[in-house]
């Protein structure tokens, strides 16, 4: 436990008209104990938030390692879109789901693309 020293009542009440509730009394110290105990919880509370955040971080790809398909990169060139990929590298005949899905697997937008971005295909 910490130890905190507090004035007496006499100091209390002309700290509390003196200066208003604006600032605490200048009597109140923690002790190199209690600073301890404050920094070790605020590293524990930013250490569960950090791995709240880092789960929520790969929420997309749970389809991809539920189904273990396999993808190739393809980096893209000036005037690609997601539909002209579609058209060279579909394995299936149906190009409205291949782009839907290379939509949800790569985490776009839309069906535009910018010269040199990386984007994943899957080759099942």
């Amino acid at each position: 436990m910490s130890t905190l020293t507090l004035p007496h009542s006499g100091q209390i009440a002309e700290v509390i008209t003196g200066r208003g509730f604006s600032t605490a009394p200048s009597g109140i110290h923690l002790t190199r104990r209690g600073r301890l105990a404050r920094t070790f919880v605020v590293l524990s509370l930013a250490i569960v938030l950090g791995s709240l955040v880092s789960v929520n971080a790969g929420a997309n790809s749970e389809r991809a390692t539920e189904a273990g398909a396999k993808f190739i990169t393809v980096t893209v060139t000036p005037g690609d879109t997601v539909w002209s990929l579609a058209e060279r590298l579909a394995p299936t005949s149906d190009l409205r789901a291949f782009v839907s899905e290379v939509i949800e697997i790569n985490s776009l937008a839309s069906a535009d693309l910018a010269a040199g971005q990386k984007i994943r295909i899957p080759l099942s």
